[in-house]
């Protein structure tokens, strides 16, 4: 059935862990997206000649570039993981070393459900489509944060290859029939892995007791003390007196070449321009001042060493989930407002040049509190083998007797950790018991045992894992006393 109109509830994003990537544990579904946009350019060479007013051909002398930019909440540094960035809990490594090395770029697919469907809960269709982004390299990052705004990431990312997919199908084991977007730019075509079509995992929620919803302006703990000395303002938070701040925007740009050369249609490599320099602008309500002079600076024009800011959760923990460092910074301006009505304010403006990917003295840093595995894909199959003839247990909607002897998926740990309830019900007898399990523990009312009560009421099992970072599937066998 023809779509009237597509929203926001239909679409799912999903990036690849490689440009060769065909597998369903091979695509993560990023988390709290909030826009997605993607177009193409191509650019022709009108052929004329003499005698004739119309031009002969339009031919394309140059790759198309495919342009796609997105945002999303920031959140516990899964997005940042599946995106290729360093999540370094010492924040000793580089933030952008995944980006910086040469790789053939990553793919992306939005996949969009019917109208009116949420694409994170209905799976068992066969009406669904996808766009897909291939042999995408970033050319920018940016955070922003202010006060009554959740802070968003902005990414923004060069493709060379887009397509479209319909008659997407669906099921419990996620989606396939998609057509692989990834090329071989030395032909010109799909790569021969995804010839075939790739899978994708089922959508989630992507939520959980470890993973926060968003995170909240007023959580976020500011550290430019290092900084101190070069402002006419006192932006320490952590003093009397301090600037209020009110926002920060970093901004990581990664301008990007592409290398062409005869032979080959499209562009082999899109090599990062060097020197990447990131900014970091801080806007403030003033209160005080402080002893400064442009004379001193320009005098003794020292590197700050560095400056940090953290997100926390606003559990009750106020658990950090994600941190920013940068070092070896430089104040470039102070611009102050003042005018009758509003707060006289200050926007200071920061920039450093970003070494190697093992550079600790320039560089940014980042750490996240994700622990969840990424491209994991753990499937939990259930088998009735020990079920009478007239016996069901239903899991997670799923239906298993004793016919099932290859077993059946119930559903799926998408590398998180912790647990999963999975509502059971079943009909024969008065207990359910696990007889066999492997690769994690099933837990019910009656412990490893199962779930004592009665026939035909709902109640519930909890699965975990044992090692949630591989896609081993957690198997049991239930049977019914």
């Amino acid at each position: 059935m023809a779509k009237n109109r597509v929203i926001y509830q239909s679409d799912a994003l999903f990036v690849s862990k490689t440009v060769n990537s065909t597998a369903a544990s091979e695509h993560s579904q990023l988390r709290r997206v909030q826009s997605a946009n993607y177009s193409f350019n191509i650019t022709r060479q009108d052929v004329n000649q003499f005698g004739q007013l119309a031009r002969l051909e339009a031919i394309i002398l140059e790759s198309p570039t495919v342009s796609f930019d997105m945002s999303y909440y920031l959140g516990d540094g899964y997005n940042e993981q599946a995106l290729n960035f360093k999540n370094d809990s010492s924040l000793s490594a580089g933030f952008i070393s995944g980006q910086i090395s040469s790789t053939s770029g990553n793919n992306f697919y939005i996949l969009t459900a019917a109208e009116g469907v949420d694409a994170n809960f209905e799976t068992t269709r066969n009406d669904y489509s996808t766009i897909g982004i291939g042999n995408a390299f970033l050319t920018d990052y940016s955070l922003e944060a202010s006060v009554g705004s959740i802070p968003t990431v902005s990414c923004s990312f060069e493709g060379t290859n887009m397509n479209a997919t319909t008659d997407v199908s669906g099921s419990s084991d996620g989606f396939s029939g998609i057509s692989g977007v990834g090329i071989d730019p030395e032909v010109g075509k799909v790569l021969a892995a995804q010839s075939s079509g790739i899978h994708i995992r089922p959508a989630v929620q992507g939520v959980g007791t470890n993973i926060p919803s968003a995170l909240r302006p007023g959580d976020i703990t500011l550290s430019f003390s290092s900084a101190d000395g070069d402002a006419f303002v006192d932006i320490d938070g952590d003093t009397d007196g301090a600037a209020h701040v009110q926002s920060i925007s970093l901004s990581i740009p990664l301008g990007r070449t592409p290398i062409d050369r005869l032979g080959s249609r499209f562009s082999f490599a899109r090599v990062v321009d060097f020197p990447i320099t990131p900014t970091l602008s801080v806007s403030a309500i003033v209160s005080d001042t402080q002893t400064a002079a442009l004379t001193d600076i320009i005098n003794d024009d020292q590197f700050i060493p560095e400056i940090q800011f953290t997100f926390k959760d606003s559990d009750e923990n106020n658990t950090p989930r994600a941190s920013y460092k940068m070092t070896n910074l430089k104040l470039d301006s102070q611009s102050f407002s003042s005018s009758i009505g509003p707060n006289k304010t200050v926007d200071l403006s920061f920039s450093l040049s970003i070494g190697g990917p093992d550079d600790t003295v320039n560089n940014v840093f980042f750490s996240g509190s994700n622990t969840d595995a990424l491209f994991a894909l753990q499937p939990v199959v259930i088998y009735g083998t020990e079920l009478g003839e007239n016996q069901t247990v239903t899991i997670n909607g799923v239906e298993i007797t004793s016919a099932d002897i290859s077993g059946k998926t119930v559903g799926y740990f998408h590398g998180e950790t912790g647990s999963k309830s999975f509502n059971t019900v079943y009909v024969g007898a008065d207990n359910l018991d696990i007889t066999f399990v492997d690769g994690g523990t099933i837990t019910g009312n009656n412990g490893a045992n199962g779930i004592t009560g009665l026939s035909g009421v709902n109640t519930t099992l909890v699965f975990e894992p044992t090692d949630n970072s591989n896609s081993v599937p957690i198997n049991a066998t239930v049977a019914l006393s």
